[in-house]
């Protein structure tokens, strides 16, 4: 068997780059989608069902993506045609969905806008999943955390752009700020034909620039079975290898659901919550909530930039230590961030919130697929890959229908309650993680 070759900095940079695009895409539709549906009249309770669409996506698709990319080789390579495919099918969403109230004549927008959100998670899962799948197929053992921390690096530098562009827009440039009360402020639609722009040309360059193994090749690396076995394999095998998922899998499936319960309520609630609690601003289409819209978008920004710096330093911590430790340090970072946000009522302070939540952040693009990608067997990269996602979409869906009713009877609809229960979902995550089985 032989082992494959290490790769270059530059190399990972090139493999990885697609995911810059991807993840400014996804800033612009975490920072500014919850503010497009109450422009076009949703409430927050009912914004987290708006938002179910994302995880129920994903839930759907990643894993068949991962399945069918397994099996996948044509001029293109193996995985590369399917978050190409993605792409095309994000970058339209990203044009429509902030214009949906130029149909109001014909079906109202708010129906129309969750349509765009809708294909928009979609699209995001495709090209996505096959990414994990690729940085494993291609790096030796030994360069994968380098290469997942490579990737959270980009997806940094990738949200941050995205994050702050409709600010950058508004507040230095002056787009946006004549916008009438009641529409989607032109900044916002601007920075939503950016991002789907960088988004294929990002893509594209990834494309160009990596060289995946054909199978012929590629089974030298591993103790595969002939392409005839795997062949005669079925969608339906999927729930076979559910029931064969790794220990080490399920024990971070813990760890996953806790972290991405935390994270989806903080991208549904942390607009309002700021909005309300900071700039006591509770109707959406006031220009004050969209004053506070805008600098949710500037905090989201603060901690995608500390998650893209920090990324860089978690190859050195985690030789220092262990991934565990390294994982578990970050999550409580996070969570103190969260918890803070319900005691801070100046928006200067919450970038230091924003801090924590990017330390978080950086270790749960990263650290938890360095683990992963150890105890799958190779020849199911991509499957498995899809059925972590699992442990992603599962408690977001859970978040998305259990959230707003909890908010809305025990708490007032107060919004920074959601932050304050996010905080403590990262701490049981930190804890989680000291059971899980780390095998290089």
């Amino acid at each position: 068997m032989k082992t494959k070759p290490r790769l270059s900095t530059a190399q990972i940079l090139n493999m990885n780059f697609g995911f810059l695009g991807i993840q400014f895409g996804f800033a612009l539709q975490n920072g500014n989608a919850s503010r497009i549906l109450q422009t076009f009249g949703a409430d927050v309770q009912s914004l987290s069902w708006f938002w179910v669409v994302a995880p129920l996506t994903g839930i759907i698709i990643q894993p068949i993506i991962g399945h069918y990319s397994d099996r996948t080789w044509c001029k293109l390579g193996r995985r590369k045609p399917y978050f190409l495919a993605g792409a095309i099918l994000a970058a339209l969403a990203l044009i429509f969905m902030p214009n949906s109230g130029a149909l109001s004549a014909v079906v109202s927008p708010l129906i129309i806008g969750a349509g765009m959100l809708t294909i928009m998670n979609a699209s995001f899962n495709v090209a996505m999943e096959p990414f994990r799948a690729l940085v494993a197929d291609i790096l030796p053992d030994e360069q994968r955390t380098t290469g997942f921390s490579i990737q959270t690096f980009l997806i940094g530098i990738g949200a941050v752009i995205g994050s702050w562009l409709p600010y950058v827009m508004s507040e230095w440039m002056g787009i946006g700020k004549s916008t009438p009360q009641g529409e989607i402020p032109v900044n916002v639609i601007i920075a939503f034909y950016v991002g789907a722009a960088v988004m294929l040309g990002t893509i594209i360059w990834t494309i160009v620039k990596t060289k995946e193994y054909p199978p012929e090749e590629y089974r030298q690396f591993q103790q595969e079975e002939p392409a005839e076995e795997k062949s005669k394999e079925s969608l339906l095998d999927i729930f076979k290898d559910i029931a064969r998922m790794p220990l080490t899998m399920k024990q971070l499936g813990v760890v996953q659901f806790f972290s991405w319960f935390a994270l989806f309520a903080m991208w549904v609630y942390t607009t309002p919550a700021v909005a309300s609690h900071v700039y006591g601003a509770v109707d959406a289409t006031s220009s004050n909530y969209q004053v506070a819209a805008d600098w949710v978008n500037v905090l989201f920004g603060v901690y995608n930039l500390v998650a893209m710096l920090f990324a860089l330093a978690l190859p050195w911590i985690a030789a220092k230590t262990n991934r565990k430790i390294t994982h578990s340090i970050s999550l409580i970072c996070g969570a103190a961030g969260l918890i803070s946000i319900f005691f801070i009522t100046n928006q200067y302070w919450l970038i230091l919130s924003m801090v924590g939540v990017g330390i978080a952040w950086a270790s749960i693009l990263a650290m938890p697929y360095a683990i992963l990608a150890g105890s799958i067997p190779p020849r199911k990269m991509g499957v498995y890959m899809g059925i972590f996602n699992f442990f992603i979409t599962i408690p977001q869906i859970i978040c998305s229908l259990s959230a707003g009713p909890i908010l809305k009877h025990m708490f007032h609809s107060d919004a920074t309650y959601a932050l304050l229960i996010a905080g403590i979902c990262l701490l049981v995550a930190a804890g989680s993680v000291v059971f899980v089985k780390d095998k290089h």
